[in-house]
């Protein structure tokens, strides 16, 4: 096994006149889950496509599990397994054959794909769905036959790219622990996402992407640590800032979105207290996340 699972270094990727991609560096290492992290329009998805080399980058090198990419992109994705963020399943076949035909893929034969359904089929709860055609499926059910799918050759790697958008609570919640249970087997997962919730329950580490740019990368925590600290106050029934003056002395940081004033603060009670007696007001206060962090390096939230 490679010392690095993933390692992009400089990589950089334009259509026409736009900067998708901007001298992205990072590496993945084996047994990691790596989070892509950035609103739609970020590049997450031309990178994942570049990893595996179903699109060629402008500048950069990429390797993945040991092989250079694209140049022998073949042999690097018989050994990964994909989670694209759109559901392409064959509407015509049953849950069975989707897995039989993208076992034949793999050269796999039809005694081994046979062999490995019955454990894929349980571990995405879909045993009583084999035959079953993908029009019956409901939109989580297609999603977890989609990540069956992309275990039928027992990859290393899974490069999974939105896996849970649009999905309802229940099922996303399933994914995940589904994702859990890969990592635990020592699984390496490359994921895009732009679910802060998502990112900070399964990544070890991340990249936090702007229109192409790393602008931070590290652990979920830590980033909400260093960046953020403390608690967060959401301050509401004001004119958000009036209030600045009066609590930005007690606040590590403080942050105007619309009506509301965020206010980042080391010990919450000091701005409560210099907000007792001020009717009308509003104050909700809760763990800072990776939504903060987002906003406090771009001046923008996360939008889907």
């Amino acid at each position: 096994m490679s010392a690095v699972a993933i390692d992009l270094f400089g990589v950089s990727k334009t259509y026409g006149d736009k900067v998708v991609v901007d001298g992205l560096s990072f590496t993945v290492a084996p047994g990691e889950c790596f989070g892509l992290l950035g609103p739609n329009g970020a590049g997450k998805s031309t990178i994942a496509r570049m990893i595996l080399g179903m699109t060629l980058p402008d500048a950069g090198k990429i390797t993945v599990l040991g092989v250079p990419v694209p140049a022998r992109a073949r042999l690097a994705r018989a050994r990964i397994g994909v989670v694209p963020q759109f559901d392409n399943l064959d509407r015509q076949f049953t849950v069975r054959e989707n897995l039989l035909v993208f076992g034949r893929y793999f050269g796999m034969s039809a005694r081994e794909i046979e062999g490995a359904m019955p454990s894929l089929l349980e571990f995405t709860s879909l045993e009583n769905k084999a035959n079953a055609r993908i029009s019956e499926l409901s939109g989580g059910m297609k999603r977890r036959l989609t990540l069956a799918r992309a275990l039928i050759n027992d990859p290393q790697l899974l490069v999974m790219d939105e896996p849970t958008t649009g999905l309802d609570p229940r099922s996303r919640h399933l994914i995940w622990e589904r994702m859990r249970s890969l990592l635990a087997r020592g699984k390496t997962i490359l994921l895009t996402t732009h679910f802060m919730e998502e990112a900070e329950r399964l990544c070890d580490r991340l990249s936090v992407l702007e229109e192409g740019r790393k602008i931070v990368e590290g652990a979920p925590q830590t980033l909400i640590d260093e960046q953020i600290g403390g608690h967060v106050l959401e301050i509401y029934g004001s004119n958000p800032h009036e209030l600045c003056a009066l609590i930005g002395p007690y606040a590590r940081h403080i942050e105007v979105r619309g009506e509301t004033l965020l206010c980042y603060a080391p010990d919450p009670e000091q701005i409560r207290v210099q907000l007792r007696g001020r009717t009308g007001l509003r104050v909700l206060q809760r763990p800072p996340n990776l939504e903060d962090v987002f906003f406090r390096l771009t001046g923008r939230e996360m939008e889907e």
